[in-house]
């Protein structure tokens, strides 16, 4: 919604007046400013409309969640890096849906820029491992499936992997 330099800049100066305002012994304001400069850096590395099109993503809402991204309109110049990758790694997910060449491009973009957590990485491999093998790629999709099995660590997508494996064995 905002610019990442105007939500730096509205923290800092949220917080230097919630300071005067500690100073000039009004401390309800001083907390309230100092909380909502937090909240301006928060909001600095966790973006809201790829937080809301996650939202619409559970719902499985392909539609919604489509409308959110595309209110972003530059990602390069108004999100973070691993935001980025979060970025193209929904419209990925989006894609998969109907066309799999740019899905194929969006989950590579998000892996090549990089995403916070390993079981969304995992993920996003395992996705990119199946459009490989829906392409006749088993070479590709061995070694992206490999490595998706690693960065599984709670065991959260073994039994995809497992299908995967299964499937693979048949090409």
């Amino acid at each position: 919604m905002f610019p990442k330099i105007i939500k730096l800049i509205l923290a800092i100066a949220f917080f230097l007046y919630g300071g005067y305002e500690f100073y000039e012994s009004y401390i309800g304001n001083g907390i309230f400013l100092t909380l909502l400069s937090s909240m301006m850096v928060l909001l600095y590395f966790k973006n809201e409309m790829i937080f809301l099109a996650f939202l619409r993503l559970r719902k499985q809402d392909f539609q919604g969640t489509e409308r959110w991204l595309n209110k972003i309109k530059s990602p390069e110049r108004s999100l973070v890096r691993k935001q980025q990758g979060y970025f193209y790694y929904l419209h990925g997910i989006i894609q998969s849906q109907n066309n799999l060449t740019t899905a194929e491009k969006h989950f590579k973009k998000a892996i090549q820029l990089g995403l916070t957590m390993t079981h969304d990485l995992a993920m996003a491999k395992m996705s990119l491992a199946g459009i490989m093998m829906q392409k006749r790629r088993k070479r590709e999709a061995t070694a992206l499936l490999a490595e998706a099995k690693k960065l599984d660590k709670h065991g959260m997508l073994t039994d995809q992997v497992k299908i995967m494996q299964q499937q693979m064995k048949r090409i």
